[in-house]
């Protein structure tokens, strides 16, 4: 290849990289933005209600999503000059999963419905079905345009699905509200429907993309053979988001088993999930992160160089820790005046001290995201999904055991977020374990005692502040940060030398 032909491959990586980037911020905002919005527009208890609809779908919706997409991307990658049979050969065995699990979950709602002792959330439940279906269509239609390098046609509909999705789940929710409907329903009639009409964009703008090649499909891509690499990635991601959802899932049913009535319960349960919302942050910000790391550390792996392994997992995992504290030292240090931020103040004093309490357990969960990335990029997928597997198994025991003996709303919800935190640390001490024993590295413990020690001071400095206003809140949260970061500039736990690697790795995908 020609030095002008790599270099304009490379060009367009670049900015089909940043335009991936800049989708996933934006449907990252989007989803903030609707979760704020939809209690206005279907009422707190609505929310709630919707929340315990969206807990159980997610978990198979993102199973869906991500392993359709990464292994329709791989398919098509795999196969140059032959992208058609690939892509063809790959929505042959997606098309019935999508219809399955469409199925499935439908017949699966009036169960869920019982389980949660909510009946009237059935009917959303099943309109879910309607969304799974035309999610599993869509997913590996975007990894057909990711396996062909068309980043930004894939960032063009992110964008427009995140967009159409926020103004169904918002603006036909508050239709049926209007008509004296369930607000839970009209949101999943309205996702469904967005969920179709992204399905037909993506169909038409990949059939477009589509060239002309050999045929053969056959020798292109083997049914088997591509379940062999689908099912491995989709059992990561179903334990990863089981962990994720399992804790509303359960707060749901005991709330409504414990409470005086069912409005009661879901407002509850709205408390939660505004928690939830900004504890995830840090999870969903270091995704970013594991996505450099990944394809560095097989790059590593396949080069058979052990030193470069060790120095990528201490160097990435390290920074990790670092971003993750500094995320987690502004929510933990200000949890009333975070939820202030999107929602009311009575949410706001409901949620302040469970917020706390989860943002540290979801800090270790970022973390353990980055053990499990590690894990997976160096052929241990059996040991990632062990430790997904059995936290989710014992966070749901946990709860099981603690949570309905506690009083009815906010020592529910506290003693729920004090089972997935504990149970959180010891998956996320657990993996440090196995990622050490794999890679010869991890955090190191200096820099994890620094870490913690700048969390603990920032978080005691943010009790010390009451709540303030939506407007003074972004300085709040930046004179934290600044607090946090202070005291690892102090201990000499960042420097230049983290600012010039992080930069190698963005330009280069390796650093210098």
């Amino acid at each position: 290849m020609t030095e002008p032909a790599e270099k304009k491959i490379a060009a367009r990586a670049g900015i089909g990289g940043i335009a991936v980037l800049g989708a996933k911020v934006f449907f990252i905002l989007a989803g903030f933005v609707q979760q704020a919005l939809l209690p206005r527009f279907i009422g707190r208890a609505g929310w709630g209600a919707l929340s315990l609809v969206m807990a159980p779908a997610n978990i198979v919706n993102n199973v869906v999503v991500a392993g359709s997409t990464q292994s329709a991307s791989r398919a098509v990658a795999g196969a140059p000059g032959r992208e058609n049979e690939a892509q063809r050969a790959a929505m042959r065995v997606h098309v019935p999963i999508a219809l399955g699990a469409g199925v499935l979950f439908g017949a699966a709602a009036i169960p869920i419905a019982t389980f949660e002792h909510a009946p009237y959330i059935a009917a959303p439940l099943a309109m879910m079905s309607a969304v799974l279906f035309f999610y599993g269509l869509y997913a590996p239609l975007i990894g057909v345009l990711n396996g062909r390098g068309l980043f930004v046609k894939q960032a063009t509909l992110d964008v427009l699905f995140a967009t159409m999705r926020t103004i169904g789940l918002l603006g036909v929710g508050w239709l049926f509200v209007r008509r004296g409907l369930s607000g839970e329903l009209g949101s999943t009639v309205g996702f469904a429907l967005a969920a179709a009409a992204i399905a037909v964009v993506a169909g038409g703008m990949v059939r477009g993309a589509s060239r002309a090649s050999s045929s053969g499909a056959g020798d292109v891509l083997r049914g088997m053979g591509y379940v062999a690499v689908l099912f491995p990635l989709a059992l990561a991601q179903l334990f990863t988001n089981a962990l994720m959802q399992i804790d509303i899932m359960l707060l749901g049913r005991f709330l409504h088993t414990t409470g005086p009535s069912a409005s009661a319960a879901d407002e509850w349960v709205a408390t939660y999930r505004a928690c939830q919302l900004f504890a995830f942050l840090p999870y969903q910000l270091l995704l970013s992160l594991t996505q450099i790391l990944f394809p560095m550390l097989a790059r590593a792996k396949a080069e058979g160089s052990a030193s470069e392994v060790r120095d990528y997992v201490a160097r990435g995992s390290r920074l990790g820790a670092i971003a993750m504290g500094a995320m987690v030292a502004v929510i933990a240090g200000m949890p009333e005046t975070a939820i202030r931020f999107a929602y009311d103040p009575d949410t706001a004093a409901r949620g302040a001290s469970t917020l706390r309490i989860l943002a540290l357990g979801q800090g270790a969960f970022a973390m353990l995201g980055i053990g499990c990335t590690v894990l997976s990029s160096l052929g241990r997928e059996r040991t990632s999904a062990t430790l997904t597997a059995a936290s989710a198994a014992l966070a749901a025991g946990a709860c099981a055991i603690v949570v309905p003996a506690q009083r009815f709303g906010g020592d529910q919800l506290r003693a729920t977020a004090l089972c997935v935190a504990i149970v959180l640390v010891l998956a996320l001490a657990a993996c440090a374990v196995a990622v050490v024993r794999v890679a010869g590295s991890f955090v190191p413990l200096a820099s994890t005692a620094r870490v913690g020690v700048a969390l603990a001071i920032a978080v005691a400095l943010g009790t010390r502040i009451p709540p303030v206003s939506r407007l003074l809140a972004p300085a709040v949260g930046i004179a934290l940060a600044l607090a946090y970061l202070a005291v690892l500039a102090i201990s000499r736990e960042i420097g230049t030398a983290d600012l010039r690697w992080v930069a190698g790795a963005m330009r280069r995908g390796k650093p210098r």
